[in-house]
Parts: C-alpha cells; structure tokens; sequence
C-alpha cells in the first residue's frame, strides 16, 4: 500500500531538519547520510552492500520512474539505510520491469522521505560534512528524533563487513577454467564475480572472517579483496589476512574497500573523507599510462600516500578533482588497487582494463 500522502521528516545530527512525505514503510530509520550524484542505475546502488549502514540522497530528479528488474542487483536485496529523494514515483514506465520501485521498497521495508529539495541538502552536506541522521514517518516530533539520533554510532571506527558478507563459501563459474581466483567477500557486489567469470576464471567466494590458511589450502591463482562498508581501519582481522596473502606472492586485486585493506596491509593509512566520493561521474588520472578515465564511485573513507614508501609502492591513478588516491601497486609482490569500481553497473566501462590487467597478471605469474 502506498504511503505517499503520509508526512515525514528528517533530521541531521546537527539539528537541521527538513520537512517531506513518506515513502516505503512506515517507519525509522538511522543511519551516516551521503549523497550519490549519479542519473540513473538506482537500483544496483541501493543494493550494493558498501551502502550498508547510510542513509542515502539521491541527486536526480526523478527516483522510481523506470521501476525495477530482478536481474538489476548487486546483492540479495536492499543495502541502504533508508532513501531521501525530491520526487519519488510510484509508476514506473519500463516494460522490462518486474514491479515499481515503491513495492520493491515495501516488500523490503525501506523507510525513506520524498519532497525534499535535494540541491540544499546535497549542498548543505557538501558543506558541513558527512553525519548521522534519522529519517522517520511515524514520530514528528523534531527533539524526540534528535535525541535518538545522538545515540547512533559514527561511521568512524565502524566494522561492517561482517554485516553483508556471505555465510558461507560458495563457487560459480566453469571449474575446468584455466584460473581460480579466490575471492574475499566483505560486501561484494554481484558484477565484480561476472567480470571475473566473463574472464574464464572459475571463483571462490569466502566469508569475511575465512582465514589466510584456508584460502591458501584452496590453491588459488589469484586473489580479489572486495569492495564493502565501514571503516577499512577497524577491521584488523582482514588486513592480517590479506598481509598474509599478500606476502606469499598470490597476485592480487583489490577494489574500493579492498583496495584500501591493501593499502593498510602494505603499511599506509585511511583516513574519513569530508563528505566522501559516490556517482557515476569522478574523473581519474592513471599516472602509469597518462590516460584519463571517467569512473563509478562509492567510497567515504581514502588512502595517504606516504612517499617514504615509494620503493615498495607505487601511486598509480589519482582523482582529478581533489588529488585523492585512486589506485597503488606494489613493486615488490604481484598485487596492485584501485579506488573506484571498475565493474560499474551503474557507471561507465573505461576502467574494465583493470580486470584483463588482473587476469594477465594471473598468467604471467603462473607461466
């Protein structure tokens, strides 16, 4: 049932609230707020699992206008905390749809707010950094809202990952593939396996806290480190894994999250970005070939370089608006990163090179 004509509201952790109407269900919902400035491919964005735990806006226009598709996901349902839009449509006018994008909210109990005037918001975040937030459509009351919100804990120091990954290890792709990469799962999405089986490679996909020796006893030629949510820092148990990994020579490739694992197993740091990187729309430098290339982001937390150890680390792209670091290798094992998402969906293909670049290094470590 559609609750379109019910009021909400939405208060930020510094008092600041705006008026809307509910949209999903009825309800509260918390969560760190961030903004994606991407126009379309909605749905595999509320789905991918490096959402999890944000709240997120949506800077177009129109949010649920081309409905939704079964096969347009990235993990088993909805990852977003809740959903703040300026015009939400509950009719969708794609034929290849399965439902409207409404249903699809209310059968996975997303609370979210519409009528909202996106550009001050975004604008406002933009300006005063990422914070908490409390959406809600059935209590009003703007300082009963704010005092359940100061007991929200920050994204800083937050571990995630346990929180999306996959229970159990699970395989997909042909098993007479000439390559078997094991795949570490701290909130993958669905079209970083495609990318990889559409490369002949057969994948093993491992829970979050699956042990370096167990991958190791699953004899893999190569490792990806996935992407996922919270705060790279809090998560030691990973980057020992991947250190591990690393350090016996298995040639590796790490997106988003795992690129930063990687970077915090090499001996860099993270730090929590002002506001942080999402859309489909974030121009990178690749300083190894001089190309530029226009990539899909999701990232609220970055790398430091640290030039002293540039005898071992390489800095191999750069974000062309702010000069964050987009991607390492290391000069000394088989393994390199990146920042953005080369696998997209949404968002450009011009970083799919980085999957052949893997699958090569693959092959020439095993020849």
């Amino acid at each position: 049932m559609s609750t379109h004509h019910n009021p909400a509201v939405l208060v930020l952790a510094d008092g600041t609230y705006f008026e809307g109407i509910a949209i999903g269900k009825i309800g509260t919902t918390t969560g760190e707020i961030c903004f994606n400035t991407g126009m379309t491919g909605y749905q595999e964005v509320f789905t991918d699992p490096s959402y999890f735990g944000q709240i997120l806006v949506m800077t177009s226009d129109h949010i649920g206008n081309y409905g939704v598709r079964e096969s347009d996901v990235e993990s088993d349902g909805i990852k977003i905390s809740g959903l703040v839009c300026k015009k939400f449509s509950a009719n969708f006018s794609r034929k290849m749809a399965n439902e409207s994008l409404d249903a699809y909210f209310m059968k996975h109990n997303l609370v979210g707010i519409s009528d909202i005037d996106t550009r001050e918001l975004v604008r406002y975040i933009r300006d005063t950094g990422a914070m908490n937030a409390i959406i809600s459509s059935e209590e009003l009351d703007v300082e009963v809202l704010r005092k359940r919100l100061s007991e929200v804990p920050s994204m800083d120091g937050l571990e995630l990952a346990s929180k999306v990954s996959c229970s159990e290890h699970y395989t997909t792709g042909n098993p007479d593939s000439p390559r078997k990469v094991a795949l570490l799962d701290y909130g993958s999405k669905e079209n970083i396996i495609r990318c990889l089986v559409e490369r002949d490679c057969f994948v093993g996909v491992f829970p979050w806290n699956t042990t370096a020796e167990t991958i190791k006893a699953w004899n893999p030629d190569g490792l990806m480190i996935s992407n996922g949510p919270g705060d790279p820092a809090s998560m030691d148990y990973a980057i020992e894994t991947v250190k591990d990994l690393v350090d016996s020579g298995i040639p590796t490739f790490g997106i988003c999250l795992g690129h930063q694992l990687l970077s915090l197993a090499s001996g860099l740091t993270t730090y929590k970005m002002h506001h942080g990187h999402r859309g489909c729309n974030h121009p990178v430098k690749n300083l190894v070939t001089g190309r530029s290339e226009i990539t899909s982001q999701n990232h609220g937390f970055a790398v430091r370089f640290d030039e002293s150890k540039s005898d071992t680390i390489q800095l191999t792209h750069i974000n062309l608006n702010d000069n964050t670091v987009e991607g390492i290798a290391r000069l000394d094992k088989p393994a390199f990163s990146v920042q953005h998402h080369p696998e997209a969906s949404p968002g450009p293909h011009d970083s799919w090179y980085l999957f052949d670049q893997f699958v090569s290094l693959i092959d020439n470590h095993k020849s």
